[in-house]
Parts: C-alpha cells; structure tokens; sequence
C-alpha cells in the first residue's frame, strides 16, 4: 500500500493523508485449454480452429507491446471479445470471464472489434469473376429454379443504446427502440456479400440500397444481366425482382414462389449470423461508432465461420425471423423494373 502526504503552506491546515489503492492483477483464465471443442464451441460460438486462425490474422494488431503491468496477451483479448458476442452481457461480466476490469474489458472489444474489421475486404465481397458468379447463379438455380441471380437482398434491425445527442430520434425505429438498420446481401451458402452498417433505424430499406454503393454498381452494368432479390419493401427493378403483389396466371405464380424461396436465404442468414452472435439479438450498450464495428465484426466472423465450414446447429437456422417488417413500395413507378420482370416471366417461367 503506497502511502502519499501533502500539506499545505499554511500551518493551520491539517496535513492529508492520501491512500492509494493497490493494483491487483487478476489470475487470467486459459479458456482455450480449459474447455473441450464443444464446451469451446458453446461459450464462443466458435471452434477452436477458427479461433486459431483467426488470431492469426489479427495478433500483430492486438497484442500488449510489452509484457509489463499485467498486460493482456492476444488470445485472451480475443476470447474476452467473442464471449462478449455470445453473450450480449455487460462488459463486467465479459471481463469477469477471463479475469479482467470491466475498464480493460471496454478497451479490449473495441480494440478486438477495429481488429477484425479490418478484414471486411477480404471475407465480405459480392462475387468478383466469372467462376464465382457462375457458382452462385447454379446454386440459386438449384434452389427454385430461379435464374441469373447473384444475392438476395434485405435489410434487419440492431438494436443499440441510445447515442444521445439532438439526433437520436431518428435512430428510433417503428417498433420503438434505438436501433440500426443493417442492408446485407446473401449467398445460397448463407455467405454475406455485402453490407452495409450505418443507417439509423427510422430509414426506409430502399432509402438505403439508392444511396448504397451497391445500386451504383449495378446501374454502372458492372453485374451485367444478373440478379438481386427482394422483398416488397423494394422497388422493382431491372437489376432487382421483387414479388407480384397479384397473380393472375401461372407462371406469375410460379414466379412469385421460385422468388420467395430463393430469397430465403438471406432470412436464414439473418437467423443464423443473430444467433451465431446474440449480442445482435439483445442489443449493443456501446458507443455508436463501436456498435457499427461490433456488427461488421461479427459480419466478417460468420463469413469466417462459413468459410471454415463449421457447424451450424438445426436451432440456429430455423430461428430465421429476424423481426423487420417494411412498407411495400408502389411498383407501378419503375416501367423499366416490370418490364423487365414481364420478359423474365414470359421467357422463364412461361416455360417450366
């Protein structure tokens, strides 16, 4: 215990006694080898060779410079911030886990978190050659028989802690709480392709595909003839099939289930990557700015995840409602989207 006096100039003053608290460095906790794979798995989310190869490709970011003042060494850092994805708890607990402050714990997630961001253009791409696009347009295919289609497109709310401020109204969403609305594009394989993570959750999805980088790609024809799917709540397009809200003929029919059914994927990715992470289900107490890393993060570790070929439990994928519901947009106000939706009938559907 480190005794420290003061006094004053003045002799009349009583001289203070100031007792400094000890620092106490907690015994760290060996998750790693404490659990077995499924024991791992459970608490992680993760298996044991992920989380290997993950730190990998994120220690030369994250690990202490020194190995003074008890400092954190990378793995742990990293448990601590996956079991705070599990979890969704406050950070004492996370911290608590492994044998840490709840103040070093804040530090960790958000190191850990810019950490794994910094791996978005590697892991969430949409497809880039023709061998990719050719993949994914067989196993669209496969699914419903839908043709040339590349992502399903939807977008799903996050749900944060007020970021305060004259603004935060607008990140109040129609169910009531402070949320994001997150745009992702999925693959047949459950793979996201794109995000994106900065919209509050008052913003409509179309607002936020028209200003996404994504719509200008697809005008600029870089996509050529292929596909997105969408819900109602988008406008159709020529790069962009949305449902018939009527049907009068078979084939539109036809049309409107083989959409549903490989637009699914995108639902199921939902239900997976949510509950893969929790966090995302029960809502980020973080800053606003590290509430977006935390998504993109765990956006970049499903993809990891799927990548790796883990395991993904029967609960995870049948829980695939991922609680958005949107407007449905008046389709009679892009000719060119139903033109292109009659041709792809009349050509495709017409004939199965």
């Amino acid at each position: 215990m480190n005794v420290i006096t003061s006094s004053s100039s003045s002799s009349d003053d009583e001289e203070v006694v100031v007792v400094r608290r000890r620092k106490v460095y907690r015994n760290r906790v060996d998750c790693f080898n404490k659990y077995n794979e499924s024991e791992f798995f459970e608490r992680f989310r993760l298996t044991k060779e992920t989380v290997r190869t993950l730190l990998d490709r994120v220690q030369h970011l994250i690990a202490p410079h020194t190995n003074r003042g008890g400092s954190i060494p990378a793995m742990i850092q990293l448990l601590l911030t996956l079991r705070f994805y599990a979890t969704g708890s406050m950070l004492i607990s996370a911290g608590d886990f492994v044998g840490v402050s709840k103040a070093s714990a804040c530090r960790v997630v958000k190191k850990v978190s810019t950490a794994i961001c910094t791996l978005l253009p590697e892991y969430i791409n949409m497809p880039r050659n023709n061998v990719e696009i050719g993949n994914i347009t067989r196993k669209f295919y496969e699914i419903a028989r839908f043709p040339r289609v590349i992502g399903a497109i939807d977008c799903t709310l996050i749900k944060i802690q007020s970021p305060g401020g004259n603004d935060a109204e607008i990140f109040r969403c129609r169910k009531g709480f402070f949320a994001l609305n997150v745009q992702t594009v999925s693959d047949p394989d459950l793979k996201i392709r794109n995000i994106v993570v900065r919209w509050p959750g008052s913003c409509h999805d179309q607002t936020i595909f028209n200003n996404s980088n994504l719509k200008q790609d697809f005008l600029a024809g870089r996509y050529g003839r292929y596909l997105l799917l969408g819900d109602s709540g988008y406008r159709t397009e020529p790069y962009l099939m949305t449902p018939l809200l009527n049907t009068q003929t078979a084939a539109e029919n036809l049309y409107n289930e083989s959409l549903i059914r490989s637009r699914n994927v995108v639902e199921r990715q939902y239900g997976v990557w949510k509950r893969r992470f929790p966090i995302l289900s029960m809502g980020i107490r973080l800053h606003l700015e590290t509430a977006m890393d935390v998504i993109v993060a765990t956006a970049v570790l499903h993809n990891i995840a799927v990548e790796m070929n883990e395991n993904i439990p029967d609960d995870w994928v049948h829980n695939n409602n991922h609680g958005h519901d949107n407007d449905i947009i008046e389709h009679n106000e892009n000719e060119g989207g139903h033109g292109a939706r009659r041709l792809l009938i009349a050509e495709h559907f017409a004939n199965l």
